[in-house]
């Protein structure tokens, strides 16, 4: 069998150029639609079928990860009783390149309901186009299949419409890193975007002692919580220094007589702390920067909430 690679990259290439196409379309329908999302108090239904309806799966489940909550209906199943899903304050995102596929059975009742139509199609003419509230076009001149009958170049271009919406969306709805965070719990990029008050030692597990505490209790608090370090703190725990190993081994190589020392005399003043909503791996990389083994994190009015511990964030395999 010969391959026949210069094919393969007149697929990648066409693809390519189907996308770059779409750049100078965004423009007026684009804006009006991201507004339609937006302002969207239901969910978004995102609708196709064949290859349109793979790339529709693809399109809801990026919406309902950036914040926008997505559904995608298939258009065959609706018809047989899956249309129930659809509500009045929902907004439907259709994707048909023909815009004459079995997308076209369910716009009516679309529109009894209520719901607005956005439809994403390579012929503006079309049955779908005519009935959508808003048409952002899809035209590929070629397929990248060398037959010009395969869904590729159009299917490509429907998808990268539809990350440019979700991404769009994101950001007018004002979508954060923490949002994001708080979608995406499991696996190894759940582990990345977790924060710090997610893994500190917090409550009793905190090593604390007050100004006037004997080393050798420090040394004993240190000891028990076995962070290698303790907070500093006042009567209503505010922060006002840490002491760590590296701290007690210092000032008796210097010769100073460190029972007869106290918190105060010993501790490091405006330690660098974190915030309970840092994320792991921020926190992780000030440690390796500043070559220390824990942080302290604090609130806004700088109360000790717990400490985190290099090897807590190494557990979680950031690295």
């Amino acid at each position: 069998m010969t391959v026949d690679m210069a094919l393969a990259r007149r697929v990648l290439q066409t693809e390519a150029a189907a996308i770059q196409a779409l750049v100078d379309s965004v423009g007026e329908s684009f804006e009006e639609a991201v507004k339609l999302l937006a302002a969207c108090r239901g969910r978004v239904i995102v609708t196709g079928i064949g290859k349109s309806g793979i790339i529709c799966q693809k399109i809801a489940a990026t919406f309902s990860s950036t914040g926008t909550p997505a559904h995608f209906l298939h258009p065959a199943e609706a018809v047989h009783g899956d249309l129930g899903v659809i509500q009045g304050d929902d907004v439907v995102v259709a994707i048909s390149h023909s815009g004459e596929t079995e997308v076209v059975r369910i716009v009516d009742t679309i529109k009894r309901l209520g719901a607005r139509l956005i439809a994403i199609t390579g012929d503006c003419r079309s049955t779908l186009a005519q009935a959508a509230d808003v048409v952002i076009e899809n035209r590929v001149s070629d397929e990248a299949c060398p037959l010009n009958l395969a869904p590729t170049a159009s299917t490509i271009a429907a998808l990268a419409i539809g990350d440019a919406l979700a991404m769009t969306l994101l950001v007018a709805k004002g979508f954060r890193q923490e949002d994001f965070a708080n979608l995406h719990p499991g696996g190894r990029l759940g582990k990345k975007l977790l924060r710090v008050e997610q893994l500190m030692h917090s409550g009793e597990q905190t090593p604390t002692v007050r100004l006037e505490t004997p080393m050798r209790n420090v040394a004993d608090e240190m000891t028990r919580k076995g962070l290698g370090m303790s907070c500093v703190v006042d009567e209503s725990n505010h922060l006002l220094g840490v002491i760590t190993d590296g701290d007690l081994r210092r000032h008796m190589l210097n010769g100073a007589n460190i029972e007869s020392r106290r918190a105060c005399d010993v501790m490091t003043r405006r330690p660098v702390t974190v915030s309970p909503q840092t994320l792991a791996t921020e926190a992780l990389h000030i440690l390796e920067q500043r070559k220390i083994t824990s942080i302290v994190v604090v609130d806004a009015a700088n109360v000790v909430q717990g400490v985190v511990h290099l090897h807590d964030l190494w557990r979680t395999q950031m690295i």
